[in-house]
């Protein structure tokens, strides 16, 4: 179904150059939009799709800056005009004008319908939301034991708030893009992925686990899930690769702080 978005891609970029040929301007706008909204829907097929609310706000600013743009000169305003004082206007596009009545009203109508009707879709496989840890990890070639391990920064009661204060610049730094600036699941990526990044407030997610499990989680993300968790689905980085232990700590310790849980001891 992606493929789609190339094609209209395409498609847009020839009515766009077909109308600078023709001297349309009008119709070279609506190419320019075809073109852009194809692209930025068809950039999933490379990177991570952009979230809805990102592709309508660039559409939006698109369809103004492009307005402006083409109402600069006053002759190609008078040009980029025509078409629709034509179709309005003359007796000869009668037909048109009243096609143009009978289904743009038609159209708005079914993608109104189409967006706030309600959505039912099974799950496509059972999904586990906690699975099974590993006994021990290779975290940048040292081994951690994860059965029993506790977090060593809360024994240092002394620097427990510069502990969880770097943790909450790591968490912003890192985190907010999925699991959200109020840890509640709702970041700015996070309608982009399916199944979506599970919420921190609540008491049933880091609440039932002991911080271990949340570092097992946090440094090896979707890799090295054991065979007795399977099916797995998730599109949590491997942070390992990004943050040390101590920084992987530190930002268990201002997840629990922040949304006042406490985590499960052995």
């Amino acid at each position: 179904m992606a493929i789609i978005y190339p094609i209209i891609t395409l498609l847009g970029l020839m009515l766009s150059i077909i109308s600078v040929i023709k001297r349309s301007p009008l119709f070279n706008f609506i190419g320019i939009q075809i073109a852009l909204y194809g692209g930025l829907k068809g950039v999933g097929l490379i990177i991570p799709p952009l979230p809805g609310q990102v592709i309508l706000m660039y559409m939006v600013m698109s369809v103004f800056a492009f307005l402006i743009y083409f109402s600069i000169d006053d002759k190609t305003f008078k040009r980029f005009l025509e078409p629709i004082r034509s179709v309005f206007v003359e007796d000869d596009k009668r037909i048109i004008r009243s096609l143009v009545f009978f289904f743009v009203p038609i159209l708005a109508g079914f993608i109104t319908y189409w967006e706030v009707k309600p959505r039912f879709e099974p799950p496509v496989s059972a999904r586990i939301i906690h699975p099974e840890p590993s006994t021990e990890i290779e975290f940048r070639g040292k081994t951690i034991r994860i059965l029993g391990l506790e977090n060593p920064l809360r024994k240092d009661v002394t620097n427990l708030p510069q502990h969880i204060e770097e943790g909450k610049r790591i968490y912003y730094q890192n985190c907010l893009h999925c699991h959200g600036a109020d840890l509640d699941g709702k970041g700015h990526f996070a309608q982009a992925f399916n199944p979506p990044p599970l919420p921190f407030r609540g008491t049933d997610t880091i609440a039932l686990l002991p911080e271990s499990f949340v570092f097992w989680r946090v440094a090896k993300g979707w890799r090295d899930i054991p065979e007795g968790s399977t099916p797995w689905d998730s599109s949590m980085p491997a942070f390992e690769d990004f943050l040390t232990e101590k920084e992987i700590w530190e930002v268990i310790l201002f997840i629990y702080e922040a949304t006042g849980n406490k985590p499960r001891t052995w």
